[in-house]
Formats: C-alpha cells, structure tokens, sequence
C-alpha cells in the first residue's frame, strides 16, 4: 500500500452549549480553561474521541481484518477480552512483541497505532535477575512509533471562564443495608460551559508516514470521522446535542513537503464568536470546507 503521498494540513471548528467539554480533574472538574479564561480541550481527549469513531467504523464495516484495527479502547467500548494495552499486543503479536518486528506489525494491523504513534514497554525478561528477586537496573526496552498524525489543543474563539455555571448536585446516596436506613447524601458540583465556539488544528506528515506505513486512505478514513467526532460521545457533563462540529476544514498539498508551513496554514483560518470562518487565500492551496454532521 502507498504511503501518504501529499501533505494534510486540518482544522475542527466545535460549539459546546451547555456541555463540559473537558473537565480538569485537579480542579473539581471544572473544564479546562487557560490563563487568559480561554476554554481548551487536551489532545489526549480529543485522540480519544477519535479512536472511538474509528472503533465504531470498524465495527459497522464488519471487523474486518483490514488493519484498521484501535489498539487503544476505551473499557466500556473495547472490542475484544483484553485486560490491558500489554495483553492485547501479546494476544495478538505473540512471540514477535518485543522483537525487530513490533513496530512493522503493530503499524500493519493497528491504525491508531500508524496514525498516532505508539510506546511498548516492556521488560527485558532477565530470568536470572527474576529469580534472584533483583529488578533494579533492569529498565526494559521501549520500542517507540513516532506517528505522522498531530493533534493540537482545541481552544474556544473567546474566553469562556464567565461562561461556567456550577451547580450543586446529590452524587449519591445509601445503598448499603436494607434500604431503610438512610445516611448522609453525597453533594458535589456539576460545571457546564454555556457557550463557547473551539477550534483544533493539524497536520499529517508524508514523511513520518513512511516510518509507519500510514497510507492516503487512512487520511481518508480520519477526515471521514471528523465531522462526526461528538456522535455517540453523550454523558451527564455532555447530553446529545450539546457538542456539535460546526466544520471542518482541510488543505491537502501538492507535494510531501507542502507547499507552505503548517503555522501558515493555520494562520490563514480565522473563526469567529459565532462559528462563522474567514480563510485567507494561499495561491495554489485551496482548503475543502466540510460541514459537521
């Protein structure tokens, strides 16, 4: 399969009404907001989201061994027995995890894992030192993938720290004993961004590709779940509907290299408060505007 041939440079333009779109558990999960009071959505949440929507694809597609696989599932949405990340690649790599081939394999038959990139950990399996009880000195080896996909932190257009409303709310109550004993309920405090416009940007890296085999139908099968990013991702802090891609945007160059650097490209998009786009035209770059589903 041929390797990404053309730069992708990418942006995602979001609305949060009413919604935590990523709470900061050092701070009672209010969301995450900036110094400045801008809102901000960590890349690690918003990977995650892409690898449930890829994960779902793969299932509607009929768990085709194709190798667009999500080696990293979430626990309630896992697709297999694994226990951990370490037991599903020794379930499926077997005696190769650990040798020369890890990274050709795991690249091969996981998606996330070409895309984004990926860290085995694992021991050195020193027997002697195992049974002599003495594992200091004994680090391992890491086998590391860097990944051609990068994916920023999404911000909101303006500050959204006047935006946040908190609300106290019953966490929980007795469910020990008969039932007619009553304790003390559990109070806590629920935050919901009201409104706030957020916009995310980046790029895929022809270059990189090649290390991991990530080929331009891959491009294709991330630029398909995009729009769809927010789409069976409801909770309490996010009902349906409350997390909307307003668009996305995507620039695909005529060449490995590109034909501008990605800080430009990005540069050139300009949200407003109101989801609404201006896009600065670059001579022979013309962005493909998709709208959210």
């Amino acid at each position: 399969m041929t390797t990404l041939q053309r730069k992708v440079d990418y942006a995602v333009v979001f609305r949060v009404t009413k919604a935590n779109p990523n709470g900061d558990p050092l701070n009672g999960n209010r969301p995450r907001t900036d110094y400045d009071g801008f809102g901000e959505v960590t890349d690690v949440c918003l990977k995650r989201k892409m690898r449930d929507r890829l994960l779902e694809r793969w299932v509607t597609q009929g768990r085709k061994e194709d190798g667009t696989m999500i080696f990293v599932q979430s626990d309630d949405r896992k697709e297999d027995e694994a226990g951990s990340l370490k037991e599903r690649a020794e379930n499926a790599l077997g005696s190769k995890l650990g040798s020369a081939e890890t990274r050709k394999l795991a690249c091969a038959r996981w998606l996330d894992v070409r895309a984004f990139g990926q860290l085995f950990a694992l021991p050195k399996g020193n027997k002697k030192k195992k049974e002599q009880g003495d594992d200091e000195g004994d680090t391992g080896i890491s086998i590391g993938i860097r990944g051609p996909v990068s994916v920023q932190c999404a911000f909101s257009v303006e500050p959204v720290a006047s935006r946040v409303t908190s609300t106290q709310i019953t966490k929980s109550v007795s469910g020990e004993g008969d039932g007619s004993k009553r304790s003390s309920d559990t109070m806590g405090m629920k935050h919901r961004v009201d409104n706030g416009v957020y916009v995310f940007f980046g790029s895929m890296n022809p270059q990189l590709a090649e290390k991991t085999g990530f080929s331009d139908s891959d491009a294709d099968l991330i630029k398909t779940v995009l729009p769809k990013l927010f789409e069976n991702d409801a909770s309490s802090a996010r009902p349906e509907g409350s997390m909307e891609v307003l668009k996305v945007i995507w620039w695909q160059h005529n060449s490995k290299a590109g034909q501008y650097s990605s800080a430009k490209v990005h540069r050139s998009l300009t949200v407003k408060p109101d989801g609404n786009l201006d896009i600065t035209p670059l001579s022979g770059l013309s962005p493909e505007v998709i709208d959210g589903f």
